[in-house]
């Protein structure tokens, strides 16, 4: 279990839980109070916030808020995650591509 929290991608934050679920605070109190969210306390600056497990996030969004508004802010937040990775690949292959012209030029002379 103690593995899951390390695990890059694996965890959230409670605002990003707000902005990407579309939960409130009171929902996420509610169901850490409840059991069931697990959390850890992170403090950034003095500020304090609570650090969620994503799987567990997704799973309380399946049972109890799976209504066409949640799942199209779901759906949103896939697509910006996705379109990040793309752009961060494509400056790769850029990268790479311009790094390749270059040893090609350097074989040539």
């Amino acid at each position: 279990m103690q593995e899951e929290w390390s695990r890059k991608g694996a965890t959230l934050s409670d605002k990003t839980a707000r902005k990407e679920f579309g939960l409130t605070q009171e929902e996420i109190e509610a169901a850490i109070d409840a059991g069931q969210l697990q959390y850890r306390v992170g403090v950034i600056h003095g500020n304090p916030w609570l650090r969620l497990l994503r799987r567990e996030v997704e799973e309380l969004m399946k049972s109890a808020h799976d209504d066409r508004d949640h799942r199209q802010r779901r759906a949103r937040a896939e697509l910006a995650r996705v379109d990040r990775d793309l752009k961060k690949l494509r400056s790769e292959v850029t990268a790479l591509e311009e790094h390749r012209a270059k040893l090609l030029a350097d074989l040539e002379a």
